[in-house]
């Protein structure tokens, strides 16, 4: 997929993995995408909202209600979204997307999209494996959506095994959307 001039979201969870989304972005913006990042809560905790923002060159958006504007801006940026990307996606955000909730701004906003999206789950071994998880990728899966499994490797709780975030940003020559 060329992404010169392409619009992205980029979603960033609160999971460990959270600061490859940086290097994530910055890859984007090195194709000549525009990239727009929503933040959960949580991913705040893990990266700061101002290095995305700097590196995007555009606001992020984390809370639906911070200002006037926030309420509709979810819905203009999935409207002008040529694919959006969830790297990471921790369990708790792939559940709440297999479900359709829609409860922070990155949920809501997913909701709206009608582009491509790529999943890009990554998560403890014993919880990328767990029935549930899996169950839920694969509604995301039959729903149409992509999902980029997770490489084995050494993870943040020390054991080797999948659910380790790959870098979507090594992928895009492979990964062609619907």
């Amino acid at each position: 997929m060329e992404l010169e001039h392409k619009h992205i979201l980029l979603g960033v969870t609160g999971g460990i993995a959270a600061y490859k989304a940086v290097e994530l972005l910055r890859l984007l913006k090195k194709a000549g995408a525009q990239v727009t990042v929503i933040m959960t809560e949580s991913a705040k905790k893990f990266v700061g909202l101002t290095t995305f923002e700097v590196l995007s060159e555009n606001p992020v958006l984390s809370d639906l209600y911070f200002d006037t504007d926030a309420s509709v801006k979810h819905i203009e940026l999935a409207q002008k979204a040529d694919l959006a990307v969830i790297a990471p996606a921790t369990a708790n955000t792939i559940a709440k997307l297999a479900a359709g909730l829609a409860d922070n701004a990155l949920t809501t906003t997913l909701l709206a999209v009608t582009c491509p999206v790529m999943v890009c789950p990554s998560m403890n071994t014993d919880m990328y494996q767990n029935i549930r998880v899996q169950r839920n990728l694969d509604i995301l899966e039959k729903d149409g959506w992509h999902i980029l499994d997770p490489d084995s490797g050494v993870l943040a709780s020390k054991p080797r095994g999948p659910g380790d975030c790959r870098n979507p940003g090594s992928s895009w020559t492979g990964w062609r959307p619907c």
